[in-house]
């Protein structure tokens, strides 16, 4: 039997499945690519314990009530003046902590600018200022 001969046409190179073949390739990489544990091969260090001891905590916060009588802190009445050394010798502990001015409706206005007065002087900051 003899061969018949191609008379000027190309051959033809099917492009389907080319793409299926490539794409079940891609598929079969995927599925069997295994992903190596990169936190297994970190070098952490942790920092060694503070041998210093934590610091004493004086109070939270510093609660003062002015009322037409005068200044309060903690249930007690008393001066301006001790107050204001109070509040600096409270700073000088912790420059962050709150300070709470619970003002009555009858005090006078003067004794509050005093507070915030002796506050600002100490440095302290976080104030928060409340009418009862």
């Amino acid at each position: 039997m003899a061969r018949k001969k191609n008379k000027g046409e190309a051959a033809k190179l099917e492009m389907t499945p080319m793409i299926d073949v490539v794409f079940q390739l891609l598929i079969f990489f995927i599925v069997t690519l295994k992903q190596q544990d990169i936190l297994a091969h970190l070098d952490v260090f942790r920092p060694q314990p503070d041998d210093k001891p934590p610091p004493q905590e004086i109070d939270d916060m510093l609660e003062i009530m002015i009322s037409r009588d005068g200044y309060w802190m903690n249930g007690s009445l008393i001066p301006f003046r001790s107050m204001d050394r109070r509040i600096t010798k409270l700073a000088k502990y912790s420059q962050d902590m709150p300070v709470i001015i619970k003002c009555t409706l009858d005090s006078p206005h003067k004794y509050l600018i005093k507070t915030l007065d002796s506050c600002s002087k100490a440095g302290l900051s976080k104030i928060s200022v409340f009418t009862m």
